[in-house]
């Protein structure tokens, strides 16, 4: 569905990526792991179009190049990106920032049987629909900047850090939500510092260090890797 080959990354003269080559098939998590600053929110960035760098390689969603096209023009091709820290309109309220994710999005009307799809898969926002978005907990947050992302009606969705800042339990509450918008139809690339949580809902994984991807392989079989391991689960 998506098949990222030989990508490069430079900002300026400082090379971000260097020829990642990675395909998250129709129906798959695909989580990717490294340490910060190894590439991993650039990578995004580079799919999406919405980081200002240099990039040559290919891109492609459904066997169609995307790596020219505009930011806007990709969601309208149905993959969308929920960025780390969430960007919500803080002044919003829950309901304008979930309407936000329709807009250009030719929805049209139908974005109200959209916006009670959330409400079911987010039933706490229903009564915080008319909340500011800034008053909200970090939890309460990332359920709005999935539903926001929900409400394009995404082939596949991109997620970079959704459990960051959270405490554990709301943690494996959000991973419970993305397997089940999976287990809906909606591809996901999920990138995350938790990798154990995130290994454990993915199908296949990456590692990426140093803009580089080091290793790969069914998400089962990385948990028993004895490196993955002792660099990214915190055990030996």
């Amino acid at each position: 569905m998506l098949e990222v080959v030989n990508l490069s990354a430079w900002y300026g003269s400082v090379t971000a990526l260097t020829e990642v080559n990675l395909c998250v098939g129709r129906g798959q998590i695909v989580s990717l792991l490294g340490p910060n600053g190894a590439g991993k929110s650039t990578l995004l960035g580079c799919v999406t179009r919405s980081v200002p760098a240099r990039i040559t390689g290919s891109i492609k969603l459904d066997g169609a190049e995307i790596s020219r096209l505009s930011t806007d023009a990709i969601i309208a091709r149905g993959l969308v990106l929920i960025p780390e820290g969430r960007q919500l309109f803080a002044g919003l309220t829950v309901e304008e920032n979930l309407r936000m994710g329709a807009y250009g999005c030719g929805r049209g009307r139908r974005w109200r049987l959209d916006i009670e799809h959330v409400y079911h898969l987010f039933p706490r926002l229903v009564e915080r629909r008319h909340q500011i978005a800034a008053t909200l907990s970090g939890g309460e947050q990332q359920m709005v900047a999935i539903g926001r992302a929900l409400m394009a009606q995404p082939k596949i969705m991109l997620l970079d850090e959704p459990s960051l800042g959270l405490a554990p339990l709301l943690v494996r509450e959000i991973f419970k939500l993305i397997k089940k918008i999976s287990n809906e139809g909606v591809t996901v690339m999920l990138v995350e510092q938790n990798a154990r949580q995130a290994l454990r809902i993915a199908n296949y994984a990456y590692v990426i260090e140093k803009g580089r991807i080091t290793l790969s392989g069914p998400a089962a079989r990385l948990m028993e890797e004895h490196n993955v391991v002792e660099a990214y689960l915190g055990e030996s």
